[in-house]
């Protein structure tokens, strides 16, 4: 199999955790590329119409996009136990958990585009407050939820850990930590985790 990824993509991040977590990461080749919104990477717009990481190229299902996909697939190759459940209020549960932190990714991603690629002159900061605010709100939501993950790393897990890891290497002015001292807690436990501390940005 083919990851094609971006270290600094917190999409990219989850699916490399799942990777690990599921015992994968040996049969995986990671090619790290260079991405932009505005100028497409011709090789991976061959494997994946979107031209979005990440993208996994497979033996016999052609090439398989979008984050929570590939999580899915991966998570249906190892023996363990699933990082999604299969079924019942334990899979919803967790499948709302992961669509909440996409949600803030897909913001914080949004805004660091605006702030990175987009001209000076045509910035819009009200749109940015606006991002700024979905972030925000979804860590109160993880806020809420944190004391009851106890040891639990599944998917939603996974795709929290990925959104504290990007907002500290993206926004290290946004002080999540002093809105948020549960999560705070879990993430110095989870920082410490090989399959996290093995896929930290540079």
């Amino acid at each position: 199999m083919r990851l094609w990824f971006n270290p600094a993509s917190p999409f990219a991040r989850k699916v490399r955790i799942v990777a690990r977590e599921a015992g994968l990461a040996e049969e995986i080749e990671e090619v790290s590329i260079a991405v932009s919104p505005v100028k497409p990477h011709a090789e991976l717009a061959r494997e994946n119409p979107l031209v979005k990481i990440p993208a996994l190229t497979t033996p016999d299902l052609g090439t398989l996009y979008d984050s929570a996909v590939i999580c899915e697939y991966f998570d249906s190759l190892h023996r363990g136990t699933p990082l999604v459940p299969r079924a019942g209020p334990d899979r919803w549960r967790a499948l709302r958990l992961q669509a909440l932190g996409d949600g803030i990714l897909e913001a914080a991603v949004l805004m660091r585009y605006e702030s990175a690629v987009r001209p000076r002159a045509q910035q819009w900061s009200d749109w940015t407050a606006g991002q700024l605010a979905k972030v925000r709100g979804g860590l109160s939501a993880l806020e809420r939820e944190a004391p009851g993950w106890n040891e639990r790393f599944g998917i939603g897990q996974i795709t929290a850990a990925c959104v504290l890891g990007y907002l500290d290497f993206r926004f290290p002015a946004e002080d999540w930590r002093g809105s948020g001292p549960a999560l705070a807690q879990w993430y110095e436990g989870i920082a410490r985790r090989p399959s996290v501390k093995a896929t930290v940005p540079a």
